[in-house]
């Protein structure tokens, strides 16, 4: 593993995101050592005074905030916090819920990257003469010799995150530093890194589930918010084989919790298939009914220019943490059309398609409406 990053021809002005976790503490004192003019931000998204870690599964608590400044003493940075709760609020979680009342499935974290740390963190860096803002993503950015910046996974597949990234335009391209993603490293040797430099964050876990809800009962959040909502769970034929209180409450896919009295006849489990949220209806049915041949997916951002010409072949993610599939994907009017060469199971409007060339990210969209399998034929 290398450490000492190579240094720059030119030190750049450097705000360092630090959530208070290992990785971004890691990432700024990478951008110390390669030579950097380097300060510390932690971005206060929570307005909740009860937002500790006790009882807490997110990344931006109270005590986080404590844990970033601690890591930036050590590093020798100045260090500042945000209050950025408001935007957060208006673009991330409110956002989070109506898609949820609309029947689809977000990605949150998706979303505070595109419009949190890399729209309002970035544009205020740039407005105080930062040169780029440095977070601790595990992804790589390849700088060709006519200048451009290109997206790229990270050398690590396994801490990959450049699914999360794929919102990024060319711009924020530009302005943005990675300093984990271009080394073989290991979750392991990261820690046994911040160990080295004294960063007490070495042994502190990673962060999961939805920042803002600190118990992880997303249902439960959604119906605090939506209230209750009392609808039918009907099979593919209209049959009503149950109720539930709320149709935000459920995914494409989903088997666990659907509270149907009674086996399909059968005997196999059923699965999420539907959300209607215009009669409040929720259809499930076999797994095979999952499987969807091709989506069209709206609001394409790309990571440099737009893909030309008709049908390119790609590779395609469609969750942080899932793998990719091979695709045929064109722009049409300014909508992303895709087609998978194989089915695919349990893909759901809201989510983010990200497509890849490679290692090169191409560009994400949001799924907006997908086909079946047999149909896609």
């Amino acid at each position: 593993m290398t450490e000492n990053l190579p240094r720059p021809a030119r030190p750049l002005r450097v705000l360092a995101a630090m959530s208070g976790g290992v990785d971004s503490a890691v990432a700024a004192a990478r951008a110390v050592e390669a030579g950097h003019d380097v300060t510390g931000v932690h971005l206060a998204l929570s307005a909740n005074p009860q937002s500790f870690r006790t009882g807490a599964r997110g990344c931006c608590t109270i005590e986080d905030s404590r844990d970033a400044r601690r890591a930036a003493d050590v590093i020798g940075i100045p260090f500042y916090c945000w209050d950025l709760a408001e935007r957060f609020r208006e673009d991330v979680v409110e956002d989070f819920v109506a898609e949820y009342e609309a029947g689809r499935t977000p990605n949150p974290c998706l979303r505070c990257n595109e419009k949190i740390k890399f729209a309002a963190l970035l544009d205020k860096a740039l407005a105080l003469g930062f040169d780029a803002v440095c977070t601790g993503h595990y992804a790589t950015i390849v700088v060709g010799e006519d200048g451009t910046r290109e997206l790229h996974r990270a050398s690590d597949m396994a801490k990959d995150q450049s699914y999360v990234l794929g919102v990024l335009d060319e711009k924020q391209l530009a302005h943005a530093l990675f300093p984990l993603g271009d080394t073989v490293t290991t979750k392991e040797e990261i820690r046994a890194e911040a160990e080295r430099r004294g960063l007490a964050v070495a042994k502190k876990p990673d962060s999961h589930d939805i920042c803002f809800i600190a118990d992880g009962d997303t249902q439960g959040f959604l119906a605090k918010r939506l209230g209750k909502a009392e609808g039918d769970i009907v099979d593919e034929s209209g049959s009503k084989v149950g109720t539930h209180d709320g149709a935000y409450g459920f995914t494409i896919g989903q088997r666990k919790g659907l509270r149907i009295g009674h086996p399909a006849p059968d005997g196999k489990p059923r699965y999420v298939l539907d959300i209607s949220p215009v009669n409040n209806t929720v259809t499930v049915g076999p797994a095979e009914s999952l499987d969807v041949g091709a989506l069209t997916a709206i609001r394409p951002r790309w990571c440099g220019n737009p893909p030309a010409g008709g049908p390119a072949a790609y590779t395609a993610q469609l969750r942080a943490h899932g793998g990719e599939t091979e695709v045929s994907a064109e722009l049409v009017d300014g909508e992303l059309r895709v087609r998978f060469t194989e089915p695919v199971r349990g893909v759901a409007p809201g989510q983010a398609i990200v497509l890849y060339d490679g290692t090169r990210v191409v560009g994400s969209a949001t799924i907006a409406t997908t086909t079946r399998a047999a149909a896609a034929v």
